[in-house]
């Protein structure tokens, strides 16, 4: 006999609770995904496997990674967020998995692209998501919790895919990795539902929820379709945005392990000892942009604004990176790469965090799914351009064009980016301007 309402477990702040449980699972789609980049310097030798080809494999990964954006944010607005999130997770775990079994370089890249399809609902559903639980004022923090995770991620990966392929194989690390995500979605299953349908949460919370929904200010309702909002000038605004400064990231995370040990000639154990640090500063960086424009807001600034302002002091430290492929010392490269991830999450939170700020519940989903296609477009012209300098020249180009890449994309934010793009039956964001 199932339980009523009032016998069903109360969590407290479930709100939180949810953000803790996208966090863990960005940690795993994160741990997912890069663990190819730590055993590349290994799995490249064994499958006698050059840098170009290693730029396909990386760049099979983007681009069904991109495509699939598109299909998970059509998805999840029309079958909702607990459906298509587990399901998204259980293929990409499955993906991870089929790694293993890669005896060439094309079955690998057939196994990534497979892994790209499913990777991509993670931060479409962490969208939808916030908008869905959090009112304007937690969702940076929200924001920066889920861009946290993916550092967490890639901050874990390192030491425990490492330990995994020197106590067995590069093998045993695709499959122990991927066995994980099995694990995280029974938990989702039984956690998750809307605020209007959950069965955990307390009265308290729904009303603070709903009671910020109904103080959103009405606007004109028009249809909503797919070419309307790519057509929008804040849409194409915040895709481009992301097109042009999101390689850095993708740049990062599957580079750095190789450029360490190539041209900075560590060893894979001293790669291990030092790769963490840049990613442990984005994870700061993710947390902290957030928490600032979230203060601003409650201090009274508009929410444009306030996401800007933080964004522009990001940018502003980008430059520095450029350094990070000239100095001598390793240890002060770094340093220099560390302080550069640290502001371009600060950046990326606040900008990721616009899509929900900017559009109604109605149509996060697509609007996340058409923004963050951006991203994996960016990183997959970004891969090819980068292997081919890396490979003809050296990593020095590489570096000194992402020092001006989110001086760009802050450009395109301050042009097209000005108010709310939101036409939609139910009430959207107010004091946005």
């Amino acid at each position: 006999m199932p339980l009523s309402d009032s016998q069903t477990w109360k969590i407290p702040n479930l709100r939180w609770v949810i953000a803790g449980l996208v966090f863990l699972n960005t940690v795993i789609n994160y741990l997912d995904r890069q663990t190819l980049s730590i055993v590349a310097p290994r799995l490249t030798h064994e499958l006698h496997m050059s840098d170009t080809q290693y730029g396909h494999i990386v760049q099979a990964f983007l681009i069904a990674y991109t495509v699939m954006y598109l299909g998970s944010g059509i998805a999840i607005d029309r079958w909702g967020v607990k459906r298509v999130y587990a399901l998204a997770t259980a293929w990409w775990s499955a993906a991870e998995v089929l790694h293993a079994m890669a005896r060439t370089p094309f079955f690998l890249g057939v196994a990534r692209l497979l892994l790209g399809i499913g990777e991509s609902a993670n931060f479409v559903a962490a969208g939808k998501i916030a908008s869905e639980w959090y009112p304007p004022k937690d969702r940076g923090t929200m924001s920066g919790l889920v861009q946290a995770g993916a550092v967490v991620g890639a901050v874990v990966t390192p030491p425990v895919v490492l330990w995994l392929m020197f106590r067995w194989s590069w093998r045993v690390a695709f499959v122990m990795t991927g066995l994980v995500g099995f694990i995280w979605v029974l938990f989702w299953w039984w956690l998750y539902d809307s605020p209007e349908k959950s069965a955990h949460i307390t009265t308290q919370e729904r009303e603070l929820i709903e009671s910020a929904n109904s103080e959103r200010a009405p606007v004109q309702v028009v249809p909503i379709g797919f070419w309307d909002l790519l057509k929008m000038r804040t849409t194409l605004g915040l895709l481009v945005a992301r097109l042009v400064s999101d390689p850095v990231w993708w740049f990062y995370l599957f580079w750095l392990p190789k450029y360490l040990t190539e041209a900075r000639s560590l060893t894979m154990l001293q790669m291990g000892y030092v790769i963490w640090i840049p990613y442990l500063a984005s994870d700061v960086g993710a947390v902290f942009g957030g928490y600032m424009s979230g203060v601003l807001i409650a201090r009274g600034w508009a929410v444009l604004r306030a996401r800007r302002a933080v964004m522009l002091v990001s940018v502003l430290l980008m430059p520095i990176g450029i350094l990070a492929g000239f100095v001598a010392s390793s240890a002060l490269a770094v340093a220099l790469i560390s302080l550069v991830l640290f502001a371009h999450m600060s950046w990326k939170t606040n900008l990721a965090t616009l899509s929900v700020d900017l559009y109604p519940r109605l149509v996060v989903g697509r609007i996340s799914g058409i923004v963050a296609t951006g991203s994996g477009a960016g990183g997959a012209l970004f891969t090819s351009i980068a292997a081919a300098l890396i490979s003809t020249w050296s990593y020095r180009p590489v570096f000194l064009i992402m020092g001006f890449l989110h001086i760009l994309g802050f450009l395109i934010v301050l042009w097209l980016v000005r108010r709310p793009a939101v036409f939609s039956p139910e009430p959207t964001g107010a004091a946005i301007s």
